[in-house]
């Protein structure tokens, strides 16, 4: 009886990922080409919601102002107009961002910062 080739007692395995940070966690991201599980970017549905709920708050009259509704909700003025902008995203680029199909690149932080009013201008977010 002969003996097999013996099996080594450890086996490396190399996987190809790098850490990113999105929304205040680490993640970790595949190389381009690899398959990967679209997940909806829970901190920026949360944005998205909180957003869309402030401006019918405000809509319907039940607060005056932005800062009579930052007041009540106990947040910051400045940071309730700049996640109330969320609301004139193009209707494609949020249905994205609730399917998790928005391009890696599109972050909360990136999203606070102005961007462009006219949806056709917005699109290059999706890229």
């Amino acid at each position: 009886m002969t003996r097999a080739t013996a099996v080594p007692k450890t086996v490396t395995v190399h996987v190809p990922f790098r850490i990113v940070k999105r929304g205040g966690r680490k993640e970790m991201q595949l190389p381009e080409g690899a398959a990967q599980p679209r997940r909806a970017d829970s901190t920026l549905v949360k944005a998205l919601a909180r957003a869309f709920r402030w401006k019918r708050m405000l809509e319907s009259e039940e607060f005056a102002t932005i800062g009579e509704l930052a007041e009540r909700e106990g947040i910051a003025f400045t940071y309730m107009a700049r996640v109330l902008r969320l609301t004139l995203l193009a209707p494609d680029i949020v249905e994205a961002i609730l399917e998790g199909k928005q391009s890696s690149d599109v972050t909360l932080k990136g999203l606070m910062e102005p961007f462009p009013l006219e949806w056709r201008s917005q699109m290059p977010l999706l890229s």
